[in-house]
């Protein structure tokens, strides 16, 4: 890869460091700069459900009008913009001094924090097809570390003042703008451009029926939304399951997070590289399919049994599938198009995961009220619906992108 090339990928790869570090970097904070607001305790955890939900909702809506955006207008304008946008909602979120102003930052993040997909789009732009899984698997990777040391830089840095991370992500995100727009070069060429947006193309429903109009988009976006949703439903409950069934404390759970994150580096960023030479991408993602529904099926079983070693098990093996399955994916949902139609099935894709980023944590919390194991059992329901799915649909999708690739 050429210089010039490396430094967009570099770029690109920040990026994702920041869309997962502003994600986390709030999660030790977040019910501390609630609590200053809400009289009422007991509607805490509430209004931190709804937060997220809200912040993941404005993605589902943006994503699909930014990818789009982005085929018509080039990845560059709408990544900049986005980084824009993600410096204003954390300056909202660190000035707040009412609730209404916290929802503000978090909504103006996610309408412009539907980058991810643009992201994706430029990287599978200034990349060959076959390539694309290395490279999705190093942006994942990227997005692990991130997720990886944002708690630990919100906690940390929250004993200078609550505000001091949200700032500290705010000027990180603004040199990475200014970074961008000197080294980005624009990667969708003229010819690839769309010439004209419609409706349709920035109504993330109605993108979303074009999309799976296409069998094997529509086969890979079913399984990557019942994935998705299992995942961020446990997402919801490991701090609050850990808590109750082995009374852990906030620096234990915090630590938790780092070590997943480095699994996410390590199966994402070197594992899924070293079976690439050797797999299918759609073998690498049933891989990952099945070791998730064995994880979650562990997890629950620790709620009958408490055991650190089996709740290690539980979170290890979730979380190498993880890995495996993430960038495997987003790699045959980008081979599965041309270059014209790149940014909105990125978008598409990213809408999809958004949807699950809302129903999945109200799902986990409904769910845990009945039994505290339900969570995970019902996950690795969801998760061999994916699996079957997967296979059923497995010999069509392979002659899909034999033609496509062709």
């Amino acid at each position: 890869m050429k210089n010039g090339k490396k430094l967009q990928l570099l770029f690109a790869l920040v990026t994702n460091f920041l869309n997962f570090l502003g994600f986390s970097v709030i999660i030790p904070i977040i019910p501390f700069l609630i609590e200053k607001y809400v009289p009422d305790q007991n509607t805490i955890a509430w209004n931190v459900g709804l937060i997220l939900s809200v912040y993941a909702l404005c993605q589902f809506i943006a994503a699909p009008a930014l990818g789009s955006l982005s085929d018509r207008y080039g990845r560059k304008p709408i990544l900049l913009i986005s980084l824009l946008g993600s410096v204003i909602g954390y300056l909202l979120l660190g000035f707040a001094g009412t609730l209404w102003i916290l929802f503000l930052g978090r909504i103006i993040d996610g309408l412009t924090g539907g980058n991810i997909s643009t992201v994706y789009a430029y990287v599978a732009d200034i990349t060959d097809p076959k390539d694309r899984g290395k490279y999705f698997g190093m942006l994942g990777a990227a997005g692990g570390f991130g997720f990886m040391i944002g708690p630990a830089v919100g906690g940390f840095t929250a004993h200078i003042s609550l505000n001091t991370p949200l700032f500290l992500a705010a000027a990180v995100t603004f040199v990475n703008l200014v970074f961008g727009f000197f080294v980005l070069k624009e990667s969708l060429a003229e010819e690839h451009k769309i010439n004209t947006i419609t409706f349709d193309h920035l109504n993330p429903f109605g993108q979303l029926k074009n999309i799976l109009s296409i069998k094997a988009l529509k086969s890979l976006f079913i399984v990557t939304f019942t994935f998705f949703l299992a995942l961020n439903a446990s997402f919801t409950i490991y701090a609050v399951f850990l808590k109750d069934i082995f009374n852990w404390n906030p620096s234990q759970i915090g630590i938790l997070l780092f070590f997943v994150g480095v699994m996410d580096i390590v199966s994402q960023g070197i594992l899924v590289q070293a079976l690439l030479k050797k797999f299918h991408e759609l073998n690498i993602t049933t891989v990952g399919l099945i070791l998730v529904m064995i994880g979650f099926a562990v997890g629950s079983i620790t709620s009958i049994t408490p055991s650190l070693i089996l709740m290690g098990i539980a979170i290890v093996t979730i979380n190498i599938g993880d890995g495996l399955f993430e960038p495997t994916m987003s790699g045959l949902i980008a081979n599965s198009v041309d270059h014209k139609t790149q940014g909105r099935v990125q978008g598409a894709n990213q809408g999809i995961q958004s949807i699950a980023r809302v129903v999945g944590p109200l799902l986990g919390a409904f769910l845990y009220q009945y039994w505290k194991g339900l969570p995970f059992a019902s996950e690795s329901f969801l998760v061999a619906i994916a699996l079957i799915i997967t296979f059923v649909s497995f010999n069509s999708i392979k002659a899909h992108l034999r033609t496509q690739a062709a």
